[in-house]
């Protein structure tokens, strides 16, 4: 009976091929069965940043001070899919399957920008978009909308809230962006999200005008309800945060849906 050489190359190569191929399988196995937990903790991770926005939950806190759930509090809010054209809510497409960035992507399902109208460069926006409505006694309590736009680095993706009068903001955050650690990283300081809060977002004429600024207008002054402080030693991620602000709120973003919910449409 021939011996088993078991330092030879064809049986080296065997055997590294036998344990790759097992930790393949478990790690493939291992994927599978956590991917439902992590669809579940993306799930929750978006739901702290809107009601983080919306000044509902605390920065880092996952209750709150009265105990209640990230689940409980977000049961307050009503999600739809809105025709960013028109601002009317699309009844029949479900939220939980549609992906409002994909669709930017399809030519089918979105508009490509012009340079004029690109501020956020954005190059394509896409037709129809997700909003979150808070309603307290049937009446417009919390407005939250998802914005991006493209910082010094990339782009940043987050969420805006506007109080019941939609004209005031009840919150600015941001859940993934690629901006420099202590410069256009700021954003996520809590301090600077402090200073949005109140912010007045639209102008006499009616149009989106929120503006950082390294100073700021004479306090009380209506130029001065419009302005937050820009972010220091970060020029691109400041005029990348004013922009995205300013689009998403504008004709070409939720414009339309506001003016509706303003006119007590919705």
């Amino acid at each position: 009976m021939a011996s088993i050489d078991k330092d030879s190359l064809t049986n080296t190569f065997l055997v590294a091929i036998v344990v790759c191929l097992v930790c393949s399988v478990a790690v493939s196995g291992i994927a599978v069965a956590l991917k439902p937990q992590q669809l579940l903790n993306k799930e929750l991770d978006q739901k702290q940043n809107i009601l983080r926005a919306a000044g509902m939950l605390d920065e880092g806190a996952v209750v709150t001070p009265d105990g209640r759930s990230v689940e409980e509090l977000f049961s307050e809010f009503s999600v739809h899919v809105v025709d960013l054209d028109t601002g009317q809510f699309i009844a029949d497409r479900d939220p939980s399957l549609f992906d409002p960035i994909k669709s930017a992507k399809d030519p089918a399902q979105s508009t490509k920008l012009s340079n004029d109208e690109d501020i956020a460069t954005l190059r394509r926006r896409e037709n129809a978009s997700i909003v979150y409505i808070k309603r307290v006694e049937g009446k417009l309590d919390k407005l939250v909308i998802p914005v991006r736009g493209y910082g010094l680095w990339g782009t940043l993706f987050g969420y805006l809230a506007l109080d019941s009068d939609l004209q005031t903001i009840s919150g600015l955050g941001f859940y993934q962006h690629k901006e420099t650690p202590g410069l256009g990283g700021e954003v996520d300081n809590p301090k600077w999200k402090r200073l949005w809060p109140g912010v007045t977002l639209f102008d006499a004429s009616g149009s989106a005008d929120v503006r950082l600024v390294k100073r700021r207008s004479s306090s009380g002054s209506a130029a001065a309800a419009r302005e937050v402080d820009a972010l220091s030693g970060a020029t691109f991620t400041t005029r990348g945060v004013q922009n995205l602000v300013n689009f998403w709120t504008g004709e070409l973003g939720f414009g339309p849906l506001i003016h509706r919910l303003k006119a007590g449409n919705g």
